[in-house]
């Protein structure tokens, strides 16, 4: 049903181009070097965004000034095998640790006894009857697996080493062997928002039966939100006390240079992803076919900036003359957003930010749009199946109005300071 969130492949030759920057990189950033301790330490997201001159996580920096009373380090992990931001000494880059797993996975693998052979052949075989879908399961928790040993040992070897109060975390449930490493060293792990949380999305909600507050070991123990509207504690495995509404500092910040700006009521902005790029491409075409009147943006996501052209619908799209598709970040979103009347796209968490600069939206019916059900519900949004659904409703839809703080609160700094003085 989805496609690959990040798109980009690498090559033989990519990787043999990288296996030297790995190396330098475990050598000469290496989080493991010295003997001092640390208060904090921050695991940034991988993707940066040029913001203030530099690239930078969005979600996490503004830990750096609010943290300057303390010492802390922040571990970057490459994105698509390369990292972005500028050096600085806080900053430590996690290729010794991949380049370990990598290596590791290579020479070991994993016995699983007759009665765990048996669930994995049962998994697969339902997934075969409901799906008409062959996957190697096997295959995929053995790397897993081993993955997770070797990280494990690792992270609980760094940490004994540096010695945290507390680690913060983007993207919790890809970075497990961390969270549970801090945890069994008693070390909170706070995670930072960084997508659209729901109901449906594995990483945050869980079975009745496996949701007894705190005994999941790969859950961090506080989740530093948004705002209020974000996670159901009634699917969460921790407490409501721990899910605390912060606010969205990238947000506040660069939402207010744009808010001044009057858009362009002729104007529609796609929010393309990875995983339904393919859909929303199609959409795009027959929109731009039927709308020729109308300017239509089409911003890809970062991940999709070197491969759309894998889009045929797009490619067709790209050259009417009432199509723009965006493949860079020079553009900042925000201002996109502030010029455009409407916004389509299917489950981005850019649709939320878009709805924060008013803009009309229309989401796509394909795999995911379960994600948004309380803001078609709510009427907040509009549901499309097709191009001929947005032209009969694009002036028709009016939103029903809503309390933008609801979805990103200016931040809080005094409730910050209150969770790092705990």
């Amino acid at each position: 049903m989805f496609g690959s969130a990040q798109q980009q492949s690498v090559s033989v030759a990519d990787k043999v181009k990288t296996f030297t920057p790995f190396v330098k990189n475990s050598i000469f950033s290496n989080p493991f070097r010295g003997s001092h301790k640390t208060d904090f330490i921050i695991f940034d997201h991988p993707r940066k965004v040029l913001f203030k001159n530099e690239y930078r996580d969005i979600y996490s920096y503004f830990l750096i000034d609010l943290l300057k009373d303390y010492s802390f380090e922040v571990m970057e992990a490459p994105y698509l095998n390369n990292h972005y931001s500028p050096k600085k000494n806080y900053i430590k880059y996690t290729d010794r640790i991949q380049l370990g797993s990598y290596m590791y996975k290579k020479s070991n693998n994993i016995e699983y006894e007759p009665g765990e052979m048996s669930v994995i052949s049962t998994v697969k075989r339902e997934i075969k009857n409901r799906l008409d879908l062959d996957i190697d399961i096997e295959s995929i928790m053995t790397q897993h697996i081993l993955n997770y040993q070797y990280d494990y040992k690792r992270y609980m070897q760094l940490f004994e080493k540096r010695n945290p109060k507390k680690i913060f975390v983007v993207v919790a449930y890809e970075n497990q062997a961390i969270v549970s490493a801090a945890k069994d060293l008693n070390i909170e792990v706070i995670e930072l928002q960084h997508g659209t949380i729901t109901d449906y999305h594995l990483g945050y909600s869980y079975p009745l039966k496996t949701r007894r507050k705190g005994e999941i070991k790969y859950f961090p123990d506080k989740i530093l939100t948004f705002g209020e509207y974000w996670i159901n504690d009634e699917t969460c495995p921790i407490s409501k006390e721990n899910i605390i509404p912060v606010g969205f500092s990238y947000f506040q910040e660069q939402s207010k240079k744009f808010k001044n700006i009057s858009a362009n009521d002729k104007q529609i902005l796609f929010i393309s992803q990875g995983v339904i790029g393919k859909y929303l491409s199609a959409l795009a075409l027959k929109a731009a076919e039927k709308l020729p009147d109308y300017n239509i943006i089409y911003k890809l996501h970062p991940g999709e900036y070197e491969t759309w052209k894998n889009y045929d619908d797009l490619v067709k799209a790209s050259k009417l003359e009432n199509v723009k598709v965006i493949d860079n970040s020079e553009i900042e979103l925000y201002q996109l957003f502030a010029q455009s009347e409407y916004q389509i796209g299917a489950f981005s968490t850019a649709i939320y930010e878009g709805l924060m600069f008013n803009c009309k939206t229309f989401i796509l019916d394909v795999p995911g749009i379960e994600y948004l059900n309380d803001l078609i519900d709510d009427g907040y949004v509009y549901k499309i199946n097709d191009a001929d659904d947005l032209v009969e409703n694009l002036e028709k839809f009016t939103p029903k109005e809503y309390d933008e703080n609801f979805f990103f609160k200016n931040f809080d700094e005094k409730l910050f300071n209150k969770v790092i003085d705990e």
